[in-house]
């Protein structure tokens, strides 16, 4: 029981801050905070996502480009182009690394005000730091494991960024429904997205991606949404001011 409690911190805690910081904030900037607290959000990114960090910057860029070319030979990852999740995941990952590595050029449209910490994401992305939160998982479930099916649970804690990826670059462009006529094949994976905190509602998120939330209609509760409306209340970020086109 210790270990699914684990992973599902994990998977939960990894993912809002691949969804509130990484997402809402880098890529769409539709809150703002102060410095400390990008700076605080940096590290408790890290913390979740441990050994599968994923840096504002290249996550931040990525995306924008993502939007830009959805679904055409110049996204990042669209199942369109790809011949299988595997394929496309490695692209994605070859792509990050350059854009982190500053191995290509990039548009200026897709760099501005992206949030970056080169110190801090040099260790944080280092195979050192990954090495090490590997390590600690495998002793933690090395202590607390009851049955031998929870060790199947330990590859997911290493990879726990790149499966949500997965999920939602592949499986929402081509499972689900769509609220909205797009010229690309994102859809909504859920009519309540429990699993992934709302970015499971990505034909909505295509149709108004300066929306924080993702949700559209009354059933499509947002819950990353939620907490981010939470932290506004209490000062710790801003909601920006938005215009969401009709639904209809």
């Amino acid at each position: 029981m210790i270990i699914v409690i684990f992973v599902l911190i994990l998977w939960y805690g990894g993912l809002f801050f691949q969804s509130f910081f990484l997402h809402r904030y880098a890529a769409h900037q539709t809150f703002t905070m102060s410095k400390t607290m990008e700076r605080i959000t940096f590290i408790l990114t890290w913390i979740f996502q441990g050994s599968s960090y994923l840096s504002a910057y290249g996550y931040g860029i990525m995306h924008r480009m993502h939007h830009a070319y959805t679904d055409t030979e110049k996204d990042p990852h669209s199942p369109s182009h790809d011949p299988n999740m595997f394929a496309m995941m490695w692209k994605t990952k070859n792509i990050y690394q350059d854009i982190n590595n500053e191995r290509i050029t990039i548009d200026t449209r897709f760099t501005k005000n992206v949030p970056q910490w080169k110190a801090f994401d040099l260790f944080a992305g280092s195979r050192f730091s990954r090495i090490l939160w590997i390590t600690g998982y495998v002793l933690f479930f090395a202590l607390f494991v009851t049955s031998w099916w929870q060790w199947i649970l330990l590859p997911i804690t290493f990879l726990m960024a790149p499966i949500h990826g997965v999920i939602i670059n592949w499986f929402a462009h081509i499972y689900g429904y769509a609220n909205f006529k797009m010229k690309n094949t994102s859809k909504n994976l859920f009519p309540f997205d429990f699993l992934m905190m709302g970015e499971g509602y990505h034909n909505n998120h295509h149709k108004h991606a300066s929306n924080p939330n993702f949700g559209v209609k009354w059933h499509e509760i947002d819950v990353t949404y939620l907490i981010i409306k939470l932290l506004n209340t209490f000062g710790l970020i801003k909601l920006k001011p938005i215009k969401v086109k009709s639904s209809k």
